[in-house]
């Protein structure tokens, strides 16, 4: 009888390519270098790790609300840390000097600001229009619970807007009413000189006499863009509220002094608060002044180009620390006499300016990687130079330099630290201070390790969604 062949089953796979020891032999001991370095590092592991875990964690403090507790700890033979001392000076780390009373407005600010950019930063999370208006709904709810209805009715609005606009607009173009393109120009520069009178107005009436000029140029801008671009996502209207809506809205929350809210002057402003001022307020203004310098430099007119060169290298040139100084010793002895700018203004035009000199460098890396067909076939098209830039050239420029703006980023958000030689106490300045204070003499280590970790999650989270970025908007997944 003819035998019928049966294939035998597959044996399994040897236990040193798969599992945990594979995973090992794969990327710890492959090789005899990297062996060496594997039990050179467990070696420092095993001999550090033990006493700093017992320090930081087994032996530390945790409970109490004054030095006594520390103290009495260490008497009985407990020498770990005083995690007390953060406790009860956690509130000047995050604020600084900010007043108790007031220190709602840092966090709806700070609370206003993650709301706003959350859709914008993490677009798949909120797709379609449905769920975005129920985040926006499920946001004010929040800010009513938390901040009350002024708060909450200012959410809704400033999240709901960027939905309402698109549908609005695509429907009738506003240049499209009229016959004649000199008509609809001149009708829409009427209706923003009218927009912004009512506006003005409408903020004088409700007690905001300060910022009703602000208000009003910032209603102007919004009603440009409504008459006359006209056809915008809402993802665009989002951006152009956080440029133009959410800084106003942050200064006068901040400062005060409109609407009821009493003055907080910028030399109360301190902490982890202050940090983020600094860093975001340079991070948001340095890239389009980067990307304009960028632009610059490649220029073919002489005079536009030398300057934005003389400017770069000029800025890359000195220290941060110089720039300071100059911005905030040196600048008003060259203002007249009855004109004064806040210290921290001075600090933050200084760090956007000298951080901008660094990312043209870097955007200017990325055009040069951009093949000049792209810059030819707009060309081809009829397309004047600032739409090429802006809907051909810079988006790919943008995507290709990631890594680089990225590292501007967390750069700036380190150097923040140098403001504190201007009298402006960040979150390394206050931690300074409180090593100061004569209660809390001695917990060096502590303020400097939370200071650390406080830097380090920003850092992070900023070098993990760089990241993300990189996977998502690489250039292989946009070409078929």
């Amino acid at each position: 009888m003819p035998q019928t062949w049966q294939p035998k089953p597959p044996t399994p796979s040897p236990s040193y390519s798969t599992g945990w020891l594979g995973w090992a032999r794969k990327n710890l001991f492959s090789s005899p270098g990297n062996a060496l370095l594997t039990l050179l590092s467990l070696a420092v592991l095993l001999a550090t790790l033990p006493s700093m875990l017992r320090w930081g964690l087994w032996d530390a403090t945790w409970l109490g609300d004054s030095r006594k507790v520390c103290d009495s700890a260490a008497q009985d033979g407990s020498a770990g840390a005083c995690w007390v001392f953060i406790k009860v000076r956690l509130e000047v780390f995050l604020y600084g000097f900010y007043p108790e009373a007031q220190r709602w407005r840092v966090n709806f600010t700070l609370a206003l600001l993650g709301l706003a950019a959350l859709p914008i930063l993490a677009p798949t999370l909120l797709r379609g229009t449905l769920r975005q208006t129920l985040f926006a709904l499920a946001a004010a709810l929040l800010m009513l619970a938390t901040f009350g209805m002024p708060c909450a009715i200012f959410t809704a609005c400033y999240l709901l807007l960027p939905l309402a606009l698109p549908p609005l607009v695509r429907q009738r173009p506003f240049l499209e009413l009229f016959a004649g393109r000199l008509a609809g120009v001149s009708a829409g520069l009427f209706l923003t000189a009218l927009a912004a009178t009512l506006l003005y107005f409408a903020a004088g009436q409700a007690g905001g006499g300060g910022a009703a000029g602000p208000i009003a140029v910032t209603g102007a801008i919004l009603v440009v863009f409504l008459i006359f671009v006209g056809r915008l996502t809402a993802s665009a209207w989002r951006w152009i509220l956080l440029f133009t809506v959410y800084p106003l809205a942050g200064f006068f929350l901040l400062v005060g002094e409109v609407f009821g809210l009493p003055l907080v002057e910028t030399h109360f402003w301190g902490g982890l608060f202050l940090t983020l001022v600094v860093a975001g307020t340079g991070m948001a203004t340095a890239l389009p002044i980067g990307i304009l310098l960028a632009l610059g430099r490649r220029s073919t007119l002489p005079v536009i180009k030398t300057l934005c060169v003389f400017f770069i290298e000029f800025v890359r040139g000195v220290p941060l620390v110089s720039v300071l100084f100059m911005a905030s010793v040196m600048f008003p002895l060259f203002l007249p006499e009855n004109v004064t700018f806040d210290k921290l203004l001075r600090a933050l035009v200084g760090i956007a300016f000298f951080y901008a000199a660094y990312m043209a460098e870097v955007i200017r890396g990325g055009l040069q990687a951009i093949p000049k067909g792209q810059f030819e076939a707009a060309m081809a098209l009829g397309w004047p130079y600032w739409k090429m830039m802006a809907l051909i050239i810079m988006p790919q420029t943008l995507r290709l330099v990631i890594p680089g703006l990225a590292n501007n980023v967390l750069s700036l958000l380190k150097d923040t630290t140098l403001v504190a030689v201007i009298g402006l106490l960040d979150l390394l300045g206050v931690a300074k201070a409180s090593m100061a204070d004569t209660e809390w003499l001695g917990f060096t280590k502590e303020a400097y390790i939370f200071a650390a970790l406080v830097f380090w999650v920003f850092c992070f989270a900023i070098s993990r969604y760089s990241v993300y970025l990189e996977k998502t908007y690489h250039t292989s997944q946009h070409y078929n």
